[in-house]
């Protein structure tokens, strides 16, 4: 599971965040994510919009105190929008695990 994105699930095994999936289509995906800061749905947003398959990618904060990051996905052709990020996560994840201080 290392990496993978699950219904329920992102992230490492250890390090797993809450997610809801609230639309899933063929080339569009819309998550609410519970407990990220603005630091790692950019980084997220970053590289989902550089992905040659992904027509648009985005993040929508909403109230602070009330709601949580809600983060949509659309792919171009017959890119699976849950593959892409897939991919993207489980890249962001060797990243991460290679870094040292």
């Amino acid at each position: 599971m290392d990496g993978k994105v699950q219904y329920g699930v992102v992230g490492r095994q250890n390090d797993n965040m809450p997610v809801k999936v609230l639309i899933h289509e063929k080339n569009e995906l819309r998550l609410r994510i519970t407990g990220e800061s603005h630091t790692a749905l950019q980084i997220l947003r970053d590289r989902l919009n550089s992905h040659k398959s992904v027509e648009y990618a985005n993040y929508f904060p909403g109230h602070p105190d009330l709601d949580p990051p809600e983060f949509y996905i659309r792919t171009t052709g017959k890119a699976k929008p849950d593959a892409v990020l897939n991919e993207i996560v489980s890249s962001l994840s060797s990243e991460f695990d290679s870094l040292t201080l």
